[in-house]
């Protein structure tokens, strides 16, 4: 065979599966609903995945494909919410702002290393050096999982601990999936005091790895008057439902655990 003869049965051969290529895309097409595009359109465009979809494209299909809920959409709030109930001709529903809050304060000055850790430069690789470098086996690493997962540029490593800015925060949530020590919680924009440390140990090696960790004292318990604050196995939680912000638990703890989260903000 020559070599123009086998040019030859090449081309013909691309141009009949050209061909059938354009038919199939033509008979097998499927038209894709219009309102999906609309929704999308609605909404941030993060794709941080905070909706339980693997992004805003994938939401916005199940919305209109699968009847999802119109307010999961965390960063978009109530905006999104309205946009994509304007489209689809439903009700909104209400939607509640949340905000990452991280509950430690092992900063450099509060507690102290008990190795120098030399190995791969994430929070969850150290945390599974026992139980990472820091002197408190239940605080932040501090190197940053938690930053890099944030599509928002919303936390910052501040003298060894994660830092949320409330003001860019839009609670996707992104950041408490990344932390390896389940350390930051989501939870209501509003400005009530939360207990920022997650050590359940007693209170006598707790003040010996940080200066700041919850102690188990019960002393925020006695001054609340909601009942809001209980203590469980040696850490002092807050039910954010009963909690008026008064603040006297804050007033009274010892080693000033409890604090307001918007006091943390960062510039």
């Amino acid at each position: 065979m020559g070599i123009t003869s086998a040019v030859l049965i090449i081309s013909g051969i691309g141009v009949i599966a050209a061909v059938v290529l354009v038919l199939a895309a033509k008979f097998m097409h499927v038209e894709e609903d219009e309102r999906i595009g609309k929704v999308q359109e609605c909404l941030p465009g993060a794709n941080c995945g905070a909706c339980g979809y693997a992004g805003c494209a994938d939401y916005a299909k199940a919305i209109v494909e699968k009847d999802a809920p119109l307010n999961l959409c965390i960063p978009g709030g109530a905006d999104a919410a309205a946009g994509a109930a304007k489209v689809m001709g439903k009700a909104a529903g209400a939607t509640v702002s949340m905000k990452a809050v991280v509950a430690c304060q092992g900063f450099d000055c509060n507690t102290n290393k008990k190795y120098e850790y030399q190995g791969v430069t994430t929070c969850a690789a150290a945390s599974k050096m026992f139980a990472g470098p820091s002197a408190c086996a239940f605080g932040c690493v501090g190197f940053g999982d938690c930053v890099a997962a944030c599509k928002f540029d919303a936390l910052q490593i501040v003298n060894g601990v994660a830092l949320v800015n409330m003001e860019k925060c839009t609670g996707c949530g992104a950041c408490a999936k990344a932390c390896p020590k389940s350390i930051i919680h989501m939870i209501p924009d509003d400005v009530n005091p939360v207990v920022l440390c997650q050590n359940t140990d007693k209170g006598a090696q707790t003040r010996k790895v940080c200066s700041t960790g919850c102690i188990g004292c019960m002393k925020c318990t006695k001054v609340c008057p909601t009942n809001a604050i209980s203590v469980s196995n040696n850490l002092a939680t807050i039910d954010q439902d009963l909690c008026i912000a008064c603040m006297q638990c804050a007033d009274e703890c010892p080693v000033k655990a409890i604090q307001l989260p918007n006091l943390r903000l960062y510039k």
